[in-house]
């Protein structure tokens, strides 16, 4: 209902998977959260959707981007918007296959140069001079940490460090995406503050060398002090989303697979 007024200018927000590099549960994991049986405790590798009237936008396509997409009956896709390189934000690029067919175009993907350079090794069968037939078809664009635009959807880059690794956030109007940060400058934080939403990476309690634990994604929020928080790229580590939840301040939450926020 809510796409049907084309004046709008809200955002929808699926969270397509909250889960770290290897989802929850684990494999071969004998943990009380691998072996939960609550929905909110499984964890698909992390990945937003951002929809607008006419816009269709997919943040990082990890792993488990076929089984994301058929989950929320996506039927169109107008680009795919990459965080890093690491595996488990693009090993499913190539399930974008299904959307060429449909579409009849090739998918206009946005990231940094290193990182379209990264896809051209992993996927080097889709930029062969000699392409086998059905290969995606992907429109590379290369971006900076300046403002672009995709359609009638403007996103600001957010430089965020992930230990050594340059990788980018994305703000989109009162919306912040974070995924894999551990350090975040206080230039870069400028361009967060005053946003509604804030979404945050926190793997775990504990403190961890590539990523936000708990209470630094908490600080962060703080400081931010959105309406709003959500924490993602959550590992089994972090304990039952029934816990947690409890321990966590009135406007900050554990996001989950399939959740929607409007904006």
């Amino acid at each position: 209902m809510l796409y049907q007024n084309k004046k709008s200018n809200k955002l929808k927000i699926t969270f397509l998977g909250t889960g770290t590099s290897q989802g929850v549960p684990v494999i071969a994991c004998d943990c009380n959260v691998c072996q939960s049986k609550d929905e909110k405790d499984k964890r698909l590798r992390s990945s937003i959707m951002v929809e607008t009237n006419d816009t269709t936008i997919v943040i990082d396509s990890g792993p488990d981007f076929r089984q994301q997409m058929l989950r929320e009956n996506v039927k169109k896709l107008d680009a795919v918007v990459f965080t890093h390189e690491h595996k488990d934000h693009v090993a499913g690029l190539d399930d974008v296959r299904s959307f060429n067919y449909i579409q009849q175009k090739a998918m206009d993907v946005y990231a940094l140069e290193r990182v379209n350079q990264a896809l051209k090794r992993e996927y080097a069968y889709v930029f062969s001079k000699d392409k086998y037939p059905g290969v995606p078809q992907l429109n590379l664009h290369n971006i900076t940490d300046e403002k672009f635009t995709i359609k009638n959807v403007t996103i600001t880059p957010i430089k965020v460090m992930h230990i050594s690794l340059p990788i980018l956030a994305y703000r989109i109007n009162d919306f912040t995406y974070i995924t894999d940060a551990s350090y975040i400058s206080e230039e870069e934080k400028l361009k967060i503050k005053g946003s509604k939403i804030l979404v945050v990476n926190a793997l775990r309690k504990k403190k961890h060398f590539s990523h936000f634990c708990l209470s630094e994604a908490l600080e962060l929020i703080k400081e931010i002090n959105p309406e709003k928080a959500y924490i993602t790229h959550i590992s089994h580590q972090m304990g039952l989303t029934k816990d947690i939840k409890n321990e966590l301040p009135a406007n900050v939450a554990l996001a989950y697979d399939g959740q929607q926020i409007i904006i």
